[in-house]
C-alpha cells in the first residue's frame, strides 16, 4: 500500500511540475488601428503595430466601410509594392471582420483599390507565446485596442489548475487513509 501511495505522489508531483512549467495564455482581440472603425487612411498602422504584442491564437479585428475599403492578406512583396491582384486571403466579409493569427510569422494586410498607397496597410509580427516568456503585461494604449472578451492573464489558468491539483491530492490522500 505504501509503494502505491508513493507512486501516486510521484505522479502528482510530475503532473504539477509539467503544468507549472507550461505557459498558458488566452487569445487577445486586437482592434487594428486601435478603434472600432479604424481601418481607414487616417491611421498610422505601422506605429500601431509596433506597440502591440501579437501571439499565435490572437485575433485581428478590422472595422471599416466595406463599400469603400477591403482587407486583403498578401505576401511581403505585394505588401511592399501595394499590389492587390495576387492576394492570399480576402478577409473582407461585412466590414467588421476578424482574422485569426494561426502561425508564428509576419502577416501582411492591405486595402486594395489604391488605398494601400494612402497608408492602408499593416504588417503584424506574430510570435509563439513560449518564445516570449516575459510576464510583462501587454502594451495598452489610450485607444482601448484590446477587446475585454479576451483576457491576457498568464496566471488565470494556473489558478484553476492549482485548484484541480489540490482537489486530486486531497482525494488521493483520503482514498489511501480510509
Amino acid at each position: 500500500m505504501r509503494s502505491l501511495r508513493n507512486g501516486v505522489v510521484k505522479v502528482l508531483i510530475i503532473l504539477l511540475v509539467n503544468l507549472l512549467s507550461t505557459e498558458c495564455r488566452n487569445p487577445v482581440l486586437h482592434r487594428v488601428g486601435g478603434g472600432r472603425f479604424s481601418w481607414n487612411p487616417n491611421i498610422n498602422f505601422t506605429n500601431w503595430s509596433i506597440h502591440e504584442q501579437f501571439y499565435v491564437g490572437d485575433w485581428l479585428y478590422f472595422g471599416f466601410d466595406k463599400l469603400i475599403y477591403n482587407v486583403l492578406e498578401v505576401n511581403k512583396t505585394n505588401y511592399e509594392k501595394c499590389e492587390d491582384k495576387d492576394f492570399l486571403t480576402n478577409v473582407t466579409r461585412g466590414g467588421r471582420d476578424v482574422f485569426n493569427l494561426t502561425d508564428a510569422k509576419v502577416f501582411y494586410f492591405l486595402s486594395g483599390r489604391g488605398f494601400c498607397f494612402k497608408g492602408m496597410k499593416v504588417a503584424v509580427l506574430v510570435k509563439d507565446f513560449s518564445e516570449d516568456q516575459s510576464l510583462e503585461p501587454p502594451h495598452n494604449n489610450q485607444h482601448g485596442d484590446h477587446d475585454l472578451l479576451f483576457t491576457n492573464n498568464v496566471f488565470s489558468s494556473y489558478h484553476y489548475v492549482s485548484h484541480i491539483i489540490i482537489f486530486l491530492a486531497i482525494f488521493v490522500f483520503q482514498c489511501f487513509h480510509m
